[in-house]
């Protein structure tokens, strides 16, 4: 069976091809600035090097159709006709309270994701685009959706809860949804795997570290909470989101900066964060070089960061009644060292080792803690596209 992942966001998609015979990625990439000048897409070649080809793409419509092209061409292609593909499966950001699984499209799933837009504007409509030109293009092949937030929908009452007057959460479903959680699905999944555990019997924080970066709380295999909110910017501190912030602070900086609640959104998300903080970049790599090199409000900016992580894995060991097993996952889990090791530092009364010499590894799965931490610590690199792959497959066979 052959299955398309697609992650269409407002101006791109991101694609991968599996062959679910054997789990094996057959074709991989971007489509980036749909809607405006100078589109392109950007495909992985089976050599390791990435082709760009610029095209005009005014629609998502015509960015799938895209993909679809390049995986018929001749040379960089993997398909001899789009009939191969037997299923498509969607990364959707939002399903709200209404979706705790991933499910088999329909008409209604499509208009209650419509619907759910209110709590997911910048990503929602964009899945939604995408799902609706594969419905124009591919009428006939099966298509599925894999919520970022199902994962989280295990998190009792007392956890996703906001204390505001209840009904507003009867009526506008003002509550914690949690995202990422299909990375922390997969990686919490997978590192049990890879030590051999049961995950019935631990109690795992899962540290998805990226541009985007929350923690998840999973005990004995469900998640009991998360950092993210009812929207990607609660929680930690981001590359360009603010994370955790005094309500009362961003009513006073509207009235002092004369913003609109969009322009104030705005202003958290995109121009906050480590890029707030630094006016470098939200790259922590450039972060990271910038206070090797002396700049004193890079190194505060990861000092920040750094400590935010760890006062989440403390305050997620006390939900728990302990931790048996840490995981870092994303770009940054993955590979920026020196993050792994400050936000676990004076963790030792948790029962928290880390091993320097194992720590220097990057964006493979491996134990970094000592042989005698009782908390054992691991880098596991995610694949939420391949969890989709495994949903789809799952749906669309039954």
């Amino acid at each position: 069976m052959k299955i398309l992942v697609l992650n269409c966001g407002s101006s791109s998609i991101k694609y991968k091809l599996y062959d679910m015979n054997n789990a094996q990625v057959l074709a991989s990439g971007g489509v980036e600035r749909i809607g405006l000048d100078n589109a392109f897409i950007k495909v992985a070649l089976p050599n390791g090097e990435k082709k760009q080809i610029m095209h005009d793409m005014p629609d998502h419509k015509e960015g799938v159709n895209f993909v679809f092209q390049v995986l018929l061409d001749k040379e960089i292609g993997a398909l001899q006709s789009v009939n191969e593909i037997d299923a498509v499966g969607h990364r959707v950001v939002q399903g709200g309270d209404i979706y705790t699984e991933s499910v088999l499209v329909t008409p209604q799933v499509e208009k209650d994701i419509e619907d759910l837009c209110d709590l997911a504007p910048v990503h929602n409509p964009g899945h939604l685009r995408g799902i609706k030109a594969v419905d124009e293009l591919m009428p006939n092949v099966p298509q599925v959706c894999v919520f970022d937030n199902a994962f989280h929908s295990t998190m009792p009452d007392y956890a996703y809860l906001y204390p505001i007057p209840y009904d507003l959460y009867e009526k506008y479903h003002v509550r914690r949804y949690g995202f990422h959680g299909t990375s922390h699905r997969y990686v919490s999944k997978r590192v049990c795997e890879f030590l051999g555990k049961d995950i019935k019997t631990q109690r795992i924080i899962t540290c998805h570290i990226g541009n985007g970066a929350s923690i998840a709380a999973v005990k004995y295999g469900e998640c009991i909470d998360t950092s993210m909110g009812m929207t990607p910017l609660e929680g930690l501190m981001m590359g360009s989101r603010s994370g955790d912030i005094d309500a009362a602070a961003v009513t006073y900086l509207m009235e002092k900066l004369g913003k609109k609640p969009q322009e104030m959104s705005d202003f958290l998300n995109k121009k906050s964060g480590v890029l707030g903080i630094t006016g470098i970049s939200s790259d922590m790599r450039e972060i990271e070089n910038a206070a090797l090199e002396g700049n004193e409000r890079a190194q505060l900016a990861l000092n920040m960061y750094n400590y935010r992580i760890k006062k989440y894995i403390g305050a997620y060991a006390a939900a728990m009644g302990g931790v048996d097993i840490i995981v870092w996952t994303a770009g940054v889990g993955e590979n920026q060292t020196g993050t792994r090791i400050d936000a676990c530092s004076d963790l030792e009364f948790l029962g928290i080792k880390i091993d320097a010499e194992r720590n220097k590894a990057r964006g493979k799965e491996t134990i970094i803690s000592t042989d005698d931490s009782k908390v054992t610590v691991c880098v596991i690199p995610t694949d939420e596209e391949l969890v989709i792959a495994r949903d789809t497959m799952r749906l669309v066979s039954k």
